[in-house]
């Protein structure tokens, strides 16, 4: 029941989760724009194990389903060179009759502008080994571009498709987090995706009169919850210091003495 509740949750903060820029394209790059009225219900049901980007595809599905304008043709589409699998594509489908290409991405990115001179480079993941230039870039010279492959073709005939016709398109969606009481201007992107602050685990003590709760890895989806089991600063600094030693960063709630409650990253680095 309690995973029931989870998912639950989890869809939630996933449909509150805006897409990464709007009106424009990045990179070269044009998001997939959705008209929904309603929110949808999740009501499918997921493996305990299944991981937090395959947990994703599945919501997105479930939200495109909920679209009237959009039919989809195929999803995961391994694409082959004889047994030899050289890529994914995630979804085609038609809005208003018009075939798309789409690629899924979901994302947490922290700020830090001592990476790179522009907006793009200055976002990076949690444990500094993933970037949003490493992801628009992945995008742009082999994800997208897989469509075009002569291994693609036989798919693309089978849904009856005609490869000049289909245009293409990222969803991308992140979670955005800035240093602690720190304004960041946005240029490039959408400035709705902030969704907390992060810290460095040497600086925890300015929330030594604080609650907190770290949230498991496929529950980094969710808006802050407020009847979970809360930990006293004590508590929380002694499991932060196993992941601060293991170079995690964990994706933590906090409820201030005020009843303030937000979402941060405690980093390693």
């Amino acid at each position: 029941m309690a995973q029931d509740k989870d998912i639950a949750q989890q869809f939630i903060g996933y449909i509150n989760t805006p897409i990464l820029w709007v009106n424009n394209s990045v990179y070269h790059l044009k998001q997939f724009e959705l008209e929904i009225n309603d929110t949808p219900k999740f009501t499918d049901k997921i493996p305990t194990n299944l991981r937090l980007g395959k947990r994703v595809e599945r919501y997105v599905s479930t939200e495109f389903k909920f679209s009237k304008n959009i039919t989809i043709l195929a999803e995961n589409i391994q694409i082959q060179n004889d047994k030899l699998t050289i890529g994914e594509i995630d979804c085609i489908l038609t809005k208003n009759n018009t075939p798309y290409h789409v690629e899924i991405i979901y994302k947490f990115y922290l700020f830090d502008d001592s990476v790179g001179n522009t907006e793009i480079e200055h976002w990076i993941g949690p444990n500094r080994n993933d970037t949003l230039l490493k992801k628009l870039t992945k995008l742009k010279q082999k994800q997208l571009p897989l469509l075009y492959s002569k291994h693609t073709a036989s798919t693309i005939n089978n849904l009856n498709l005609n490869i000049k016709e289909i245009e293409q398109r990222v969803f991308f969606k992140a979670q955005l987090f800035t240093p602690y009481k720190r304004s960041v201007k946005f240029k490039d992107l959408n400035k709705e995706c902030i969704k907390g602050f992060y810290v460095k685990h040497t600086d925890l003590l300015q929330f030594k009169d604080c609650k907190f709760y770290i949230a498991s890895k496929t529950n980094w989806l969710q808006d802050v919850q407020t009847q979970v089991n809360w930990l006293k600063y004590n508590e929380f600094i002694f499991e932060i210091n196993t992941l601060i030693t293991a170079k995690k960063s964990p994706l933590c709630w906090i409820k201030f003495p005020n009843g303030e409650l937000q979402k941060f990253f405690v980093v390693w680095w």
